[in-house]
């Protein structure tokens, strides 16, 4: 069993990771600013557990992050934390580049210093884990799928940031031969995903019988990818993933926003039909295009099979249905953060 230093364990991604390496038997110190998308509630079940060791604290802060490398001798750093929302982005770039490029850099560097200091089988073992996104590669015409060659082409603030974040990544490997390994994944749902993301701000709007807004035709085509899948391919790359390399994460399930508004208004008609029948679909509403918004993105994940056999285990019906179950089942988690509350108590930090 490993001790992980998990960045970013309280957002969306990262508290899912964190969950299941407790449940895997590995030891969590896990990182976290708690920014507004960072929720420890998400992170209840964890109370009490001797194995998830919370920090309230910025990547940025080199003392910090030294201090917990040097105190708890991790085997890998996992690297979540990032600023990820491309409509946030767009209206405030500046945070995007602090966090994603300023933070990642610092967190390099301390790591760098950190296995430097290491001998024998534990400098050979460490690893230093990066999670990116799919969104670096650009925008895709109607066929073709991203590789792990494919050109940077990134065409928002936030992908700009992620892309110069793996560049980093990548440098840091060919520089000074830090052991690291970089995961660029296709759009994530599931559980406790914050509710400004399409698939949970659409499930609260629906519940709540108000407008559900697609950006332009609806027609834009993402990979959803299963945030649990997202999770073990991620440990599957930690325990076998070849030094300096990139993989690809994907869920094999092309689907346009329009699809995929449809498809919950269909599962919550069934579910929990809105006063008098009305199907939720009614409920759709086209709204102005997000500018530079990306056409098309698809993932080849094909290396990530064939070097370490990970396949997605969800198919997107059950994915998605999965999603909307979980979301029935904890409407007081979204209430938490809809009013508020789950960032006035912090629940300790």
């Amino acid at each position: 069993m490993k001790t992980l230093l998990v960045t970013g364990g309280a957002g969306f991604i990262g508290a899912n990771f964190v969950l299941q390496a407790i449940k895997a038997g590995h030891t969590v110190v896990n990182l976290d600013k708690l920014t507004y998308a960072g929720n420890l509630r998400t992170l209840a079940s964890l109370e009490g557990n001797a194995r998830h060791v919370f920090v309230h604290g910025d990547i940025g802060d080199r003392t910090l992050v030294a201090g917990l490398l040097a105190a708890h001798r991790p085997d890998a750093v996992v690297h979540f934390a990032a600023e990820s929302h491309v409509d946030r982005s767009i209206d405030g770039p500046a945070a995007f580049i602090e966090t994603n490029v300023v933070g990642t850099l610092g967190l390099l560097e301390v790591s760098r210093d950190y296995w430097r200091g290491l001998e024998g089988e534990a400098a050979d073992a460490f690893r230093f884990l990066h999670i990116s996104t799919d969104e670096v590669y650009g925008s895709l015409g109607a066929e073709g799928l991203f590789t792990e060659t494919t050109a940077f082409a990134p065409n928002s603030p936030y992908s700009a940031s992620k892309a110069a974040s793996d560049h980093l990544v990548r440098a840091f490997h060919h520089t000074y031969g830090l052991p690291t390994l970089t995961t660029n994944c296709s759009n994530n749902y599931g559980p406790f995903q914050f509710p400004e993301k399409l698939i949970p701000l659409v499930i609260q709007k629906a519940l709540a019988g108000e407008a559900l807004p697609i950006y332009g035709d609806g027609l834009n085509i993402r990979d959803w990818l299963y945030v649990e899948d997202h999770c073990s391919a991620i440990a599957r790359v930690l325990e076998g993933g070849r030094l300096g390399e990139t993989y690809n994460v994907g869920g094999n399930s092309e689907r346009t926003n329009l699809t995929v508004v449809k498809t919950i208004c269909a599962i919550l008609d069934e579910l929990r039909p809105l006063d008098g029948g009305k199907p939720h679909e009614t409920l759709i509403t086209y709204v102005r295009d997000r500018p530079g918004h990306d056409r098309r993105y698809a993932i080849d994940a094909s290396k990530l099979k064939d070097e370490l056999g990970w396949t997605p285990a969800h198919t997107f019906e059950s994915g998605i249905r999965a999603t909307v179950d979980w979301y029935l089942a904890n409407e007081a988690w979204v209430r938490g953060i809809l009013d508020g509350s789950y960032q006035l108590e912090r629940l300790g930090a």
